[in-house]
């Protein structure tokens, strides 16, 4: 049963509610007010990142953000926290859209190249976002626990998909009775990743391919291995040097 009593001060009497204390509703929309602030600030940092690069500084950012550095530091701490929340934000998407990927696969080897596909192409939307994200330079105030948490997530994130791959792989490798599954997923996204960053930060030409083509050969390299490519281009050498009567026996 609710009770009524005075409150010193006031023109009227206040609610005093039974079963626990009363929340403090002030308070309760000044965190709402501090979580849909922050949520803003990650989403402009991203923006202005994706524009003036990973090395963008606070006070760049804070500039371009309509603000200043002094509240990036308020809701961060330093650039190492702001690279912690943008990383774990960007991470979680990621992270979703790869499984979305693999939820759409037939075939273990289709399942793998709709996740790596799906990993390139969120990488490919922003280089620079992706690097801000993934990468953990020192920051401003020297590499701090911002990020080391950045790192942990980045880990993290390798590691479900890492145990995401191994799922379908397992059934894979089973009709051989190959011990594989128990290394070749970590070794799948070592490749994936180091391979991929290269191909993200290689400039735009001719002989670049898009994100699915790239995806599709780091797959065939992934269950075939180069031989095939090796064999290719030797009967190709072969044929070309039996084709041309100039060449020299």
């Amino acid at each position: 049963m609710n009770k009524t009593q005075p409150v010193p001060g006031s023109h009227g009497p206040a609610p005093v509610t039974s079963g626990g204390p009363a929340v403090d509703g002030r308070s309760a929309r000044w965190d709402a007010h501090r979580g849909e602030r922050r949520r803003s600030l990650i989403k402009e940092s991203r923006r202005v990142i994706h524009l003036l690069g990973a090395d963008a500084s606070m006070e760049d950012i804070a500039a371009a953000a309509g603000t200043s550095k002094s509240v990036f530091y308020r809701y961060f701490g330093d650039k190492a926290g702001l690279q912690q929340a943008v990383g774990e934000v960007v991470i979680a998407q990621m992270q979703q859209k790869i499984l979305d990927a693999a939820k759409t696969a037939t075939s273990p080897r289709q399942g793998l190249s709709n996740m790596i596909s799906a990993y390139l192409e969120m990488a490919e939307t922003s280089p620079n976002v992706y690097a801000f994200a993934t990468h953990v330079p020192a920051g401003e105030s020297g590499l701090g626990r911002g990020a080391a948490q950045t790192a942990g997530a980045l880990g993290t994130f390798f590691d479900k998909i890492t145990a995401m791959i191994a799922e379908p792989m397992r059934a894979h490798f089973s009709q051989t009775g190959s011990t594989a599954p128990q290394y070749w997923p970590a070794a799948a996204i070592g490749l994936v990743r180091t391979a991929g960053e290269l191909w993200l930060t290689t400039a735009a030409s001719s002989e670049k391919p898009d994100h699915a083509a790239m995806a599709e050969q780091l797959t065939t390299w992934l269950f075939l291995g180069i031989a095939p490519e090796i064999e290719q281009q030797r009967i190709h050498h072969t044929t070309s040097r039996t084709s041309n009567p100039h060449t020299k026996r």
